[in-house]
This record gives structure tokens, sequence and C-alpha cells, in this order.
């Protein structure tokens, strides 16, 4: 699905709560890593006199912030539907994201701001290797958090967690090009000015992954409805229930990773109630079971006289 780019990394929706174990489990080790990596790579940046290090660390703050966002929303999006959400409430995870992507873009910009401000400006000694060193263990320690986040993610289908995982992997990338800065600036002293390219680098990837994390949350918001491709497949499995002689106005909706659709449905207006009813329940039940990502549908049944021409069925 194009237009929504995190929820590839998603299976299929849950069919019950999410598992609040594994999310404190995320919470309390991402916090934890993130908060040794900060602390490291601040302390090391001060001493070796780096600047990219020190936006790099922190970056790392600001990843203790998004796990914790992730946890204390899980305890909210999972719960089931109830008087005053009666579709759920998988929007709370998709606010969650949306929140996570625009504190990458406020870390960005200022970032990004101080280092091109202070471009011109030469460093009285280059960087010290501790550093370059801590870039180096960012990039390590990043991935592999990465990794597990992302397993963890797939599992219980979670967009904000997988969110949460493309954020570490952004970190990793952007350390990359902090260790060849560092070390570029220390082995060549008058490039000094390397430091800074390389705290300007770090905002550019930490403003790809809040894109990456915030636009398909926003279009969600504003529901945006499922790809051409799903609906094709909503109208193929529909049309081929007994009973169902033509199907129109399909319409979807993302809530979270799930899909809800509705349609209408042309039977053989000489049906009995039952009988129709029978048939928009056949429908339904091979929608949910045939497409993962669908967990809701309403069937609109109508009578012949209602079809659509073959060119104005959507």
């Amino acid at each position: 699905m194009t237009d929504h780019l995190l929820l590839n990394d998603v299976a299929s929706p849950p069919s019950h709560a999410l598992p609040e174990r594994l999310i404190r489990r995320i919470t309390w080790i991402g916090i934890a890593v993130n908060i040794v990596l900060a602390v490291f790579k601040v302390g090391a940046g001060i001493y070796g006199d780096s600047q990219a290090v020190i936006a790099d660390g922190i970056e790392a703050l600001l990843d203790v912030f998004t796990v914790i966002l992730v946890y204390a929303g899980s305890r909210f999006w999972s719960r089931p539907p109830d008087d005053t959400h009666p579709f759920g409430h998988g929007r709370m995870e998709t606010l969650v994201a949306v929140c996570i992507g625009l504190s990458l873009v406020g870390a960005a910009v200022g970032i990004g701001w101080e280092s091109i401000a202070t471009l011109h400006e030469q460093h009285l000694t280059p960087p010290g290797w501790i550093a370059a060193a801590a870039a180096l263990a960012s990039v390590i320690g990043k991935e592999i958090l990465y990794r597990w986040t992302l397993g963890i993610g797939r599992r219980i289908k979670s967009v904000a967690v997988v969110a949460t995982a493309w954020h570490y992997r952004s970190d990793a990338f952007s350390s990359i090009p902090v260790v060849l800065a560092v070390t570029g600036a220390i082995l060549l002293p008058s490039w000094t000015f390397l430091d800074h390219l390389g705290a300007v680098v770090v905002s550019m990837f930490i403003l790809h992954a809040a894109f990456k994390i915030t636009w398909p949350s926003l279009k969600e918001l504003i529901d945006v409805g499922a790809p051409a491709e799903v609906r094709r497949r909503i109208r193929s499995i529909a049309c081929a229930a007994p009973g169902v002689l033509q199907v129109h106005e399909i319409r979807t909706r993302y809530i979270g990773t799930s899909i809800q659709t509705d349609l209408h449905v042309i039977v053989d207006g000489g049906l009995t109630v039952r009988e129709g009813h029978d048939i928009a329940r056949d429908v339904e039940a091979r929608l949910i079971h045939e497409i993962e990502e669908v967990v809701d549908v309403v069937v609109h049944v109508e009578p012949p006289e209602e079809a659509l021409p073959e060119e104005g069925r959507r």
C-alpha cells in the first residue's frame, strides 16, 4: 500500500488488545538504552568538542520521549470499543505517531539551524576520538534496537511501535555521517567545519524520518481511503458471493492499522428479508476472512432497480 508507508511493515490488524506486556518491555528497554546512549554522546560531544555528536545525543533524548509516548498511548488505543468510542480507540495510536513525527520536526529544525548558523566557526582544537567512538556506539546500539522493536511491532501489528522502530533505524543511519564527519575533522584539523556539516546531515535524517512517520498518519486522520488495489479486492470478493448481482458505492477508511468498509450490493428483488440478510452476512464474513486488514464491514442490500450502469460504479 503505497499510500501508507509505515503500514507496509504491519502484517495485519490485531483481533485483540495489544499485549501490554510487550509494550512495557519495549518502553523500559528503549528508555534505558537511549538514556545510556544520550548521556554517553552528549558527554563525549562536550568532552570531545563535537557539535555533531552533541546533536546526536539530543536525538537520543528524543527517543526517550518517543517510547514514553508509545507506552502511554498504548494504554488507551488497546482498549476495546465502548459507548463513547463504538469504533474502538485506534485513532489514539495514529495521534501518537503524529506527535512522534512533529517532535522530530522540531528537533531537526533546531539542530539544523544551530549547525548552519555556526558553520563558519572554527574549533580551537579538532574533536577527540571519544566523540567518534560515541557516534559508532550509537550506530551499533540503535541498529540492534531497531531490529528488535520492528520485530515486536510486526508481531503485535502496531503502527506506532513500527514508527518507533523506524525512528531507531533513522538514528542509526544518521550517526554514520557523524562518525565520518568527526573522524574527518580529527584527521584533518583544518577541516573542523566537517563536524558542523555532520550535525546538518543529522537534522536532514531526522526530517526524513519525521515525514515517513507523520504523513501517512495525517492522511489517516483526515479519513483517506484504502488504496485502489484494496478496493478492487473488496469488489471482487463481494461479487463472488452467491446471490450478489452487483457491487457499488464501496467506501473505506483506516482506524489504526485496520480498515473499515461499507458497500452496496444488488440482489434479486424477490428474495425475503431473511435471504437478503444472509447474503449480506456472507459478504461481510468473506471480506473479513480474506482481507486481513478489514475488521468491520457494513453491507447495504438493494433491489435490482438500484443497480448502476457499469461506468457508474465506484
